[in-house]
């Protein structure tokens, strides 16, 4: 059976202009266009479709999207159980928040209060879901799912004490991050301040602390973009290099 561009945009509810523009950049080829330029469909790109929507539906890139569906090893069946963990562990993140949010109004309405321990429950949550959103692949890729659970476990675990302290570290090392970029020098001795500042950042979640990874994850935010900018943005322009070569740096002695 085959379906046209209208037909497959009506039965998968994604718009023709989408549709064309995937055809555009490669990511969904149709199965034929005729001597009128008119796509048509047949269940192969039906179920490449759905798996493009699964991989939007966890916010994935389209450029990362692509490279998975058209790698020579892709397994449509394994595709399907990775979403499905996937989703699964995205709905109890949501659920659990949502769960904070109405017991937080249930205090509220009752005149009963919540415990610190509750409210940050929610707060960690959230922060563990917008990191996985926004770098849990690559994270996952180069720690490994047991590291990266281990590390979410350890955040989830912490005390409001803890979690405070963890955000104060953060602000203090950008703080002399700045600083340290006034003097140009990354193997300064405030240099290395901000390094250890940030081992001891990461610490409040790592399981345990390594050079190597350390350094690792430096060059990890020189790589990406996203590392760059939320760096960038924190402190000042090159502020993301610098902090690398502080790293690396420290972490050589």
């Amino acid at each position: 059976m085959e379906y046209t561009i209208q037909e497959l945009a009506n039965l998968s509810g994604v718009s023709t202009r989408t549709l064309r523009y995937y055809d555009e950049i490669g990511l969904l080829k149709p199965a034929r266009t005729n001597e009128a330029g008119y796509r048509f469909y047949r269940q192969f790109e039906v179920d490449m479709l759905q798996q493009i929507l699964f991989y939007r539906a966890l916010d994935m890139k389209l450029s990362t999207i692509q490279d998975i569906i058209q790698a020579p090893n892709f397994q449509h069946f394994k595709a399907l159980k990775a979403h499905q963990a996937a989703l699964l562990k995205r709905k109890q993140q949501l659920e659990e928040i949502l769960q904070t949010v109405e017991k937080t109004i249930q205090s509220i309405e009752e005149e009963q209060p919540m415990s610190n321990e509750e409210k940050f429950k929610g707060f960690k949550e959230k922060l563990i879901a917008d990191n996985e959103k926004q770098y849990g692949q690559e994270i996952r890729e180069k720690y490994g799912d047991e590291t990266v659970d281990a590390s979410n476990a350890k955040l989830m675990n912490m005390t409001e004490q803890q979690y405070q302290e963890m955000q104060q570290l953060e602000q203090q090392m950008f703080e002399r991050l700045a600083e340290a970029m006034e003097l140009g020098d990354a193997t300064s001795d405030i240099a290395m301040e901000v390094a250890e500042l940030h081992k001891r950042w990461l610490s409040f979640t790592w399981k345990e602390y390594s050079k190597e990874a350390h350094a690792g994850l430096a060059q990890m935010y020189i790589a990406d973009e996203r590392f760059a900018a939320y760096y960038n943005e924190r402190s000042t322009a090159g502020a993301v290099q610098f902090l690398r070569d502080a790293i690396i740096a420290y972490t050589s002695k």
